[in-house]
């Protein structure tokens, strides 16, 4: 396991990162301990759950507004899909 200060893994941050992600054994000492850095696969079914402690009728509920509100912005024109060209958009 490669072990680095906080200060050096700061400072090349993204290459350390990458290491990791690659599978090296990466570490950075806090106090007396060696945090690892790992990849970790995150659960998009549950994501929402867990990271803002909805329920799913809560998040049910809310696609179905937030779809309801799309379908209504569409109708009326106040929504327009993006090009890949901000400019351009913005302009009309």
């Amino acid at each position: 396991m490669t072990t680095l200060s906080p200060t050096t893994a700061r400072a090349n941050l993204t290459r350390w990162l990458k290491r990791a992600a690659g599978g090296e054994d990466i570490g950075i000492l806090c106090g007396g301990q060696v945090i690892a850095l790992r990849p970790v696969k995150v659960l998009s079914e549950d994501y929402a759950q867990r990271e803002y402690g909805v329920t799913e009728t809560e998040l049910d509920s809310f696609a179905k507004r937030t779809d309801a509100e799309i379908k209504r912005e569409r109708k009326a024109g106040r929504l327009r899909r993006y090009t890949g060209n901000l400019d351009a958009t913005l302009r009309d």
